[in-house]
């Protein structure tokens, strides 16, 4: 935990000056400071500047604290709890996304090469019962014919497309 009196808000509040914290100093503009280097400022100008340093630092510091006090040490998380809290690299989710496009158009050419090998009357009945969720009943009322031949016809499209599938693994 940061120590408060070390914090810019803390060294600016407590000092009679304007604090500038520098990465390698601090540097203090007193009143006689501001008032040589600015002869026609007034002691109200410099207090004014000051009540704004004070509230700017005080924003910062509350600012801070809001986006820190639930920080966990990473020592304190297992390794599982790392992983899901890290977000993978750029490089990484392109190749990824890459990796997942090109298994997509792997299956989308095996199953166009699938539905091409099947007859035209297999692949009708197949997408009326996979696509479009009808049962061998409807589908053979729908094309008047026998459900039992529209099962045989779905089963044997089922059949060429598993084994396309299993080639083309």
């Amino acid at each position: 935990m940061k120590n408060y009196t070390q914090s810019d808000y803390a060294i600016n509040k407590n000092a009679g000056g304007i604090v500038y914290r520098f990465t390698d100093s601090i540097v203090e503009i007193t009143l006689a400071d501001y008032l040589r280097e600015n002869p026609d400022k007034t002691v109200a100008d410099f207090t004014e500047l000051k009540a704004l340093s004070d509230a700017d630092y005080y924003e910062t510091d509350r600012s801070d604290y809001r986006q820190t006090w639930k920080n966990t040490p990473l020592e304190t998380l297992l390794e599982d709890e790392i992983a899901i809290l890290s977000a993978p690299s750029v490089e990484d989710e392109f190749i990824e996304h890459e990796e997942h496009e090109a298994v997509y158009a792997k299956l989308k050419s095996t199953a166009r090469l699938a539905m091409d090998k099947l007859t035209e009357t297999q692949r009708r009945r197949y997408l009326m019962y996979h696509v479009q969720g009808l049962t061998y009943r409807e589908i053979g009322v729908a094309e008047n014919t026998n459900h039992k031949s529209v099962e045989e016809s779905i089963l044997a499209a089922e059949k060429k497309i598993k084994k396309i599938i299993s080639q083309n693994s």
